[in-house]
């Protein structure tokens, strides 16, 4: 169905265009330009700017009315810049480790009450882990989910948990605060996650954090596989890999980034 005047499709297409107007025009740009320059009705033009204005990702000059981006959009893209520098950091790592454990490793960060992976290196061999760059996943029946939260205040671990709810993947799935929060403590103390098919039958993932140069969790790492993988005769030697390799990215993270697997 093509697109109309009035359809969904055209309102976000224009606001996009006038994003990206405001973005190439580091003086702003007045309404009657911004319908000028990109053939917008001016009531049109001028409903976009409101909305966008009210949430933050345009500015209006109150002596110019000018429009110039605004902090939230600012802050998304230090996000994204941010979780892309720790993956680009992470990858060389990343597939050292996989060489070694012979397991799918991904890296993932916090996003919205959610993980959120951002890198994945995929182990050789037929068993395949279904998982993408840019997948969410629970926090409370994930190992990446459960470094993600261990280290945050009891607080703010309860807000997202009321907020997210404890969903049961699996019979294994710890679906109580109580028992949630005894894991994480666990987790902190140990300085590793597991999750122990609590996610999905027949897996187990184990994984480290990674630390920023304020000591905040920066991304966790984590390795995933079947039970036999992950048998107790080779879970100490993955989660000493797993940590190395965390230390390893989380010193290069808190150098600034310089990268580097040696």
């Amino acid at each position: 169905m093509a697109a109309t005047e009035s359809s969904p499709a055209t309102a976000v297409e224009r606001a996009l265009n006038i994003l990206e107007a405001a973005a190439q025009r580091r003086e702003g740009l007045t309404n009657a330009e911004i319908s000028r320059k990109l053939g917008i009705p001016k009531s049109s033009a001028s409903y976009i700017l409101r909305t966008l204005e009210k949430r933050g990702y345009l500015r209006r000059e109150t002596e110019t009315a000018r429009y110039r981006l605004g902090l939230k959009i600012l802050s998304l893209g230090g996000d994204a810049q941010t979780n892309l520098d720790i993956a680009h950091l992470a990858l060389p790592f990343m597939r050292s480790l996989v060489e070694k454990i012979r397991m799918t490793s991904h890296l993932a960060v916090l996003d919205q009450g959610e993980a959120v992976y951002i890198e994945k290196v995929e182990a050789p061999g037929f068993f395949k882990v279904n998982t993408w760059v840019g997948r969410r996943m629970f926090l409370h029946s994930t190992s990446v989910g459960k470094c993600l939260l261990a280290w945050l205040p009891k607080q703010e671990i309860e807000t997202i948990a009321k907020q997210q709810g404890l969903k049961r993947r699996t019979p294994e799935t710890i679906t109580s605060i109580t028992g949630l929060l005894a894991n994480l403590e666990h987790v902190k103390q140990s300085g590793y996650a597991v999750d122990d098919e609590e996610n999905s039958l027949g897996a187990r993932c184990l994984a480290t954090p990674i630390f920023d140069n304020m000591g905040n969790v920066a991304a966790a790492l984590g390795a995933s596989g079947t039970l036999t993988q992950t048998d107790e005769s080779n879970m100490p030697r993955i989660i000493d890999a797993l940590k190395e390799t965390a230390r390893r990215i989380s010193r290069q993270l808190q150098k600034g980034g310089a990268i580097g697997a040696a």
